[in-house]
């Protein structure tokens, strides 16, 4: 046992991507205490989509602060909610007009998965190999982007099945070879494992997160959609990472089912909703919200007052300063940029993602994913003034993902940085 006179620390088993300890951050730069600025392109981990202190998000929490900090809202009701759930009304696909609120991205897709068996009455759901949905015990059972998310805590939830995702470079096929492996492994799924009278739901990102930045693509998503629709299964969209303008629309899935009119049955929102105040939620159709369970909706922060209050702030300035459209236009001059480095070094085997959401891959001389190199160069980049983080199975993607704010002049200093970055490594 360790002494009662021992001064409390963090625990041991948090680790930091980098050394720096911030004191202060504006739009894209953070300072540390000796106001050194770092391009930061971690966001929060995609968190802070206006950027650091935006003066509009910064003045309304300053405002609701003052006002009401807590309404409870299984007890109380309060403006910003009641206006959030209106504005949201403007962005969220046709349809999805029931919502609910909680704290944290593994919350709300706890809350979707309960909203799934009850909804449909059926026990299992089918996920899909490398995506990432929480760290609670049911969302990590529902994660298969890394073995650090789900082992040791055994035994995990039942009812949850994995299928493959469309990963051309994991499987060194084609996209549309992957697609059809990972269609037809889907069928193979609900013939063998899961019938489909016994599935409530496809739980699927639009771009894996945490397992590679990888994204999904059109054929892949009107495939889950078809067979969705032919078996009364839900179609449950994670959004968490994302949402709200990451990918250059303002929902990554509007790339792949925008045009045909489709939509998910459930949308899942966190991260990016009130640039860095907790908040999230989920989104259905009133015919499936109305299923949920009398009580099985609840929680004690979920829509703080302050928390919506920034988000409103939030939704007015991606509005007001067309951040949808500047992750576009901003993510393709970075793509390009990371590309241009990428073709110049045998160990980036892949430049991937989309919009303000990209990734470069590292693989060593066998083609075996290299986290070793990655890391290095993720901590060079950080030495020479650019934060960023690394996902993949094997953490051998080093990942860009700015606030939606980012200037083409910053995007071309954070280029430079990496290009001297990797030149320096390798």
């Amino acid at each position: 046992m360790t002494s009662a006179s021992t001064a409390p620390q963090l625990s041991q088993i948090l680790k930091q991507a980098t050394g720096v300890l911030a004191a202060r951050g504006e739009g894209v730069l953070l300072y540390d205490e000796q106001d050194r600025a770092y391009l930061d392109f971690t966001a929060g981990i995609g968190v802070t989509s206006t950027g650091h202190c935006h003066p509009r998000v910064v003045e309304a929490a300053q405002r609701q602060v003052a006002t009401l900090i807590h309404g409870q809202y299984t007890t109380v009701m309060h403006r910003p909610l009641l206006t959030l759930v209106e504005r949201l009304g403007e962005v969220l696909p046709a349809g999805l007009d029931r919502l609910f609120f909680a704290n944290s991205g593994s919350e709300a897709v706890e809350a979707a998965l309960r909203l799934s068996r009850q909804a449909t009455g059926r026990p299992n759901v089918i996920v899909f190999h490398g995506g990432f949905h929480g760290r609670t015990v049911a969302a990590a059972s529902m994660t298969t982007s890394g073995t650090k998310f789900r082992s040791g805590f055994s035994p995990l939830m039942a009812g949850v099945h994995v299928a493959p995702f469309p990963d051309p470079g994991h499987f060194g096929w084609p996209v549309e070879q992957a697609t059809d492996f990972a269609l037809a492994q889907l069928d193979y799924v609900l013939q063998t494992i899961s019938a489909p009278a016994d599935t409530a739901a496809f739980f699927v990102e639009p771009v894996l997160g945490e397992g590679g930045y990888v994204p999904a693509n059109e054929r892949f998503f009107a495939g889950l959609r078809e067979r969705a629709d032919a078996h009364g299964i839900l179609l449950v969209v994670d959004e968490v990472q994302t949402g709200f303008g990451r990918t250059g629309r303002f929902w990554g899935h509007q790339h792949f089912l925008g045009d045909s009119g489709a939509r998910p049955d459930i949308l899942i929102t966190a991260k990016g909703l009130a640039s860095g105040f907790p908040l999230s939620g989920i989104a259905a159709p009133a015919a499936v919200m109305e299923k949920a369970w009398p009580g099985s909706q609840g929680g004690t922060y979920g829509a703080n007052a302050v928390a919506c209050a920034a988000a409103l702030a939030t939704l007015d300035v991606i509005a007001d300063e067309h951040l949808v459209d500047n992750a576009a236009e901003r993510g393709a001059q970075l793509f390009e940029a990371l590309q241009t480095v990428g073709d110049k070094f045998d160990a980036i085997s892949d430049v991937r993602g989309l919009g303000l959401m990209l990734g470069t891959e590292f693989r060593d001389a066998a083609g075996k994913p290299d986290a070793a190199t990655a890391v290095a160069v993720q901590q060079e980049a950080a030495r020479r003034g650019l934060l960023l983080l690394t996902c993949g199975a094997w953490g051998q993607v080093v990942r860009f993902i700015p606030a939606l704010v980012v200037t083409a002049e910053q995007i071309d200093e954070a280029a430079g940085i990496w290009s001297d970055a990797v030149s320096a490594v390798l």
